[in-house]
């Protein structure tokens, strides 16, 4: 990734936050604002709706059956809550455990839970509940986790504020994926319909689900830690754009997240709001069908990468970092890879011609919903190099049919959102198709590793044999914009396609 202390400041990333949603269903440090952090002009208002723009809606709340950034963004550390958290910058922290103890051997994770800790049906948590939330995912393969728990071998409470997992043998990801939908604890023999209600443990209850238009969130007064800074939050679905900025300038919003870039002026131009721009671990995705000729051929994936004006793109898309590898700078293993396909588009037509492929034509297989800049900026690229590109657009069902589950294709793109997801080039019956002995070597190595540089050393060593490879091309690492308006404080910025922790927001009194 090339950055410059400018460039966060001039880019502005083009709408991914619906598209992110989508793009989670295939796995798998304190941010630079345009402006300073927003600062409340008076005093905040503990009794104050909060009222948030989102752009994908879920389609039902039960986030242990139902994959999706929409559910997690919304009901992970605000509804449900695990024994453990990350931050925005993907730092792992207690969350419904007061502090945990890892054994030097790596096997056994012991975690002891804070005091007084409820579910919003006013019954107390325990160990118990733990236990029951986590064996289920270990033995039910319809729960979202399931196959991060595959080397749990027991899960145990010695006593009610104690609980203790053993593994089959060390996993450096382990306490990351607990982190997520595997780790959220559930009241045992609760009958609640997860679909469309909720029993959590976290500082917000759900309201009321108005399908098609909104969600709202009232602050749960007996949370057992800091309660929520506002009284309701309203996430406001808002899948178009253009709606979305003008609910923001007609004042019906205080927060407009996933900010499209070329609408963003318009809030700027009105003086009202502050911009805010967060680092992201959405990874967009060029995915060359390495089992599948001619993309079997490393020369002609070396070519295709030269071929593209990585910095040119960026800016046509609006913002984000170039990313030439498949680790972003959120995620443990990061390098910056850059000399590695720099733009060269002589060089792309020499390798062609060695690979007997002067007058080759690709599909580019993408889900319908994206934009149309990238397959444009790919289109003219190609075209300098005498690569036809033709671009099938489809309905995302069908992309995951054709191509995620049959591989039949020759391109793709999709935003890959989900952190630490490099198992997918680890894994030669993805639909990457990528197949290389020693990354997947490198990559248990790296799991069983129980010192974390050691392992991210490890991981660092994989990527860049997967981006030698030339096993993809990581078009930009996506950032995202949100607007706020005066009197919001401490909405996040980093990682909010993904999840945001609304508990720290306030909102001034008017």
């Amino acid at each position: 990734m090339s950055r410059t202390p400018s460039s966060r400041r001039s880019r502005h990333l083009a709408l991914i936050g619906a598209l992110a949603t989508s793009a989670v269903v295939l796995s798998a440090c304190t941010g630079t604002a345009s402006d300073s952090t927003p600062k409340p002009s008076g005093t905040p208002d503990p009794d104050a709706t909060l009222t948030v723009g989102l752009v994908l809606e879920p389609t039902n709340l039960d986030i242990r059956h139902t994959s999706g950034a929409a559910l997690e963004q919304v009901l992970i550390d605000n509804v449900y809550e695990g024994l453990v958290t990350r931050t925005q910058d993907n730092t792992i922290e207690p969350r419904l455990a007061s502090d945990y103890e890892i054994s030097p051997d790596g096997l056994t994770y012991t975690f002891t839970l804070n005091d007084g800790i409820v579910f919003h049906d006013g019954d107390a948590l325990t160990a118990a509940d733990v236990v029951d939330s986590y064996t289920t995912v270990q033995s039910d393969d319809t729960v979202q986790g399931h196959a991060e728990f595959a080397g749990v071998t027991e899960v145990a409470a010695p006593d009610e504020k104690t609980v203790e997992i053993t593994l089959a043998e060390p996993n450096q990801n382990f306490l990351f994926a607990l982190t997520g939908p595997a780790g959220l604890v559930f009241q045992a023999d609760d009958d609640t319909d997860l679909m469309s209600a909720e029993n959590g443990t976290g500082p917000f209850t759900l309201n009321r689900w108005t399908k098609g238009s909104s969600i709202t969130l009232d602050r749960f007064d007996d949370y057992w830690g800091t309660k929520a800074g506002v009284a309701e939050v309203v996430l406001q679905y808002i899948p178009d754009f253009t709606a979305g900025v003008n609910a923001a300038l007609d004042g019906s919003l205080d927060v407009l997240t996933a900010v499209d870039p070329n609408l963003a002026p318009q809030l700027e131009d009105a003086g009202t709001f502050t911009i805010t721009e967060g680092r992201t671990t959405d990874k967009a995705t060029l995915a060359f069908n390495n089992a599948k000729a001619p993309l079997d051929d490393p020369k002609v994936r070396e070519a295709l990468r030269l071929a593209i004006d990585h910095e040119g793109l960026v800016e046509a898309v609006g913002a984000g970092e170039t990313l030439y590898g498949p680790i972003p700078e959120l995620d443990p293993g990061y390098e910056d890879l850059s000399e590695l396909a720099p733009y060269d588009p002589t060089r792309a037509k020499e390798l062609l011609a060695e690979a007997g492929q002067e007058d080759l034509e690709l599909t580019l297989t993408i889900p319908s919903f994206y934009g149309t800049t990238v397959a444009q900026v790919l289109i003219s690229d190609f075209a300098k190099v005498g690569v036809t590109l033709e671009v099938d657009r489809v309905e995302f069902a069908t992309w995951l049919e054709d191509v995620y589950s049959n591989h039949d294709y020759d391109l793709s793109f999709v935003l890959h959102v989900e952190p630490r997801d490099f198992a997918n080039f680890a894994n030669p019956d993805y639909y990457f198709g990528y197949d290389n002995a020693e990354v997947q070597d490198l990559y248990q190595q790296a799991l069983a590793e129980l010192d974390p540089e050691k392992s991210a050393a490890l991981l660092a060593e994989a990527a860049r044999i997967v981006s030698e490879d030339h096993a993809a091309d990581w078009l930009y690492n996506g950032t995202t914009l949100t607007a706020l308006v005066p009197g919001v404080s401490g909405f996040p910025e980093e990682s909010i396609n993904s999840r945001i922790d609304l508990a720290g927001v306030t909102k001034a009194a008017e």
